[in-house]
């Protein structure tokens, strides 16, 4: 059996850290290096930093948060927003991330992905997927890019698969139907692209119970469990949440 690994999430908007519904609604959630040491104490395996307004506001990650934040931790850090080029990478990396995610980029020069793997290693390069409901597309979901905002008019899965192909290491979905609602991760497009890749895939966007990071595993076929909101509002904690999967089965490092 895998491992399954906990992956809290910083949305940084601002300096803060910041957390909304369904991509919107944005509320204040804390300092990021504070968030990223008390994560670690709590027993997180890894941590992913988003740059949620990178793209938008059309700049570069702040590699200054990469810095203050990866000087306090040890654990691997995941870095994403605003990330165009192996310039963009080299600088992330060079800052102290572990692994760099990209989403906009990827799809609008799908090349990026071969060149960022031959350069660094695939295992540095996480392939951030965000996708909506379309029952217009064979899998049923429809790529997004610029943080939500636009439909690409892509299969999402077929996607994923591309990605692969590329040499992405790691594939990261969201649906943008369940962030942030604690609902559950969407499990249909979490196993959709669970079984159309052989890479590690991490269930985002929507844990609100216990049980919707077991179901994230064994129904969404996820490795890596990343949620935000029911740990920045203290809902549950990380060892909470290990011992819970451990209980239930799961090969977890507590």
């Amino acid at each position: 059996m895998e491992r399954i690994t906990i992956m809290p999430c910083l949305d940084m908007k601002g300096g803060r850290v910041v957390k909304g519904v369904n991509f919107v609604d944005l509320k204040d959630a804390g300092d990021p290096v504070e968030n990223a040491v008390f994560y670690q104490n709590e027993g997180a395996d890894e941590l992913a930093m988003l740059d949620i307004a990178a793209t938008l506001e059309n700049r570069k990650t702040r590699l200054e948060w990469v810095k203050q934040v990866a000087s306090v931790i040890t654990i691997p850090l995941t870095v994403g927003g605003g990330i165009n080029s192996l310039e963009d990478i080299e600088m992330v990396l060079d800052a102290g991330a572990s692994k760099v995610s990209m989403n906009s980029a990827a799809v609008n020069k799908p090349e990026l992905i071969e060149d960022a793997a031959d350069r660094f290693g695939s295992e540095k390069i996480t392939i951030a997927i965000d996708a909506r409901r379309n029952s217009a597309m064979p899998s049923g979901f429809e790529l997004v890019v610029s943080g939500g905002t636009k439909p690409v008019g892509l299969d999402a899965v077929e996607w994923a698969e591309q990605c692969q192909e590329r040499g992405a290491g790691v594939i990261l979905p969201t649906s943008m139907d369940g962030d942030g609602t604690l609902k559950g991760y969407d499990l249909d497009f979490t196993r959709a692209i669970s079984d159309a890749v052989d890479l590690p895939v991490v269930a985002s966007g929507g844990a609100g119970t216990l049980e919707h990071f077991y179901e994230g595993v064994v129904k969404g076929g996820a490795s890596v469990l990343l949620a935000a909101s029911v740990f920045h509002f203290r809902t549950f904690s990380i060892r909470q949440v290990k011992e819970y999967l451990q209980e239930r089965g799961l090969k977890i490092i507590l």
